[in-house]
């Protein structure tokens, strides 16, 4: 089944067409990764995916329910690129508000903690944390709740490598109890990472598939030279 469905997603923004015509699928409990240059659309569509943003046309389903609606407020996860916690309150009171918010156990906050290796800074302030620290917290905030779907807009970013690969672990170790995650990135040796890929350019989906696919389909070795190919062709 489906977690998410997108068909004929047209959006437009400051009178620029962002997505012309997007349609694709994510299959429940796979790590997908949706991948593509800077202004190739991947948070639009992920902004459209978790309801916040406005479209000109097409359907987004997700979780068999219209995208945005009420119902989906806890089942889905959403992390945006730049930091969604407060930066005046530590790192454990931020999840503990969040929590609140969502209704969550408390004992959900220290799980959180633990799952992005922030234990350490727990009781730091927000502000005094690096950019790579400041994503784990709003990634930590994401996994509240217990969502059955995770939408991240480029978790990675400003990562260590060794944090990074215990990152797409932790994804891996989610999907495999049933979880759903779309993970966003530009960067093209993560694309190896995940079971599924949305390859994007300029608003358009060049392949939809698995990362074995996607070379047989190309003749490339390297999925950045796969992706590459799909342009010129």
């Amino acid at each position: 089944m489906s977690a998410i469905r997108v068909e004929h997603l047209r959006v437009v923004r400051g009178g620029n067409v962002v997505l012309p015509d997007l349609s694709c699928e994510v299959p429940g409990g796979t790590v997908t990764g949706l991948l593509g240059p800077s202004g190739s659309g991947k948070t639009t569509l992920l902004r459209a995916v978790v309801g916040v943003q406005r479209v000109a046309g097409g359907v987004v389903e997700v979780l068999g329910l219209p995208a945005g609606s009420p119902p989906l407020r806890a089942r889905v996860g959403y992390m945006t690129q730049a930091p969604s916690v407060y930066g005046d309150l530590t790192v454990r009171e931020n999840l503990r508000f969040f929590a609140r918010v969502l209704g969550a156990p408390a004992s959900a906050v220290g799980k959180a903690i633990a799952d992005v290796a922030l234990a350490d800074f727990a009781d730091q302030v927000v502000n005094k944390l690096s950019g790579g620290q400041r994503t784990r917290v709003s990634l930590a905030a994401a996994l509240l709740g217990e969502p059955e779907l995770l939408v991240l807009d480029e978790p990675t970013v400003g990562l260590d490598p060794l944090l990074r690969r215990d990152l797409w672990q932790l994804f891996h170790e989610l999907a495999a109890a049933g979880k759903t995650l779309l993970v966003s990135s530009h960067v093209m040796d993560e694309a190896d990472r995940c079971d599924l890929l949305l390859l994007l350019r300029d608003g358009r989906l060049l392949a939809q598939d698995t990362p074995a696919a996607i070379r047989a389909r190309t003749g490339a070795d390297k999925l950045d030279d796969a992706f590459l190919t799909l342009v010129e062709a």
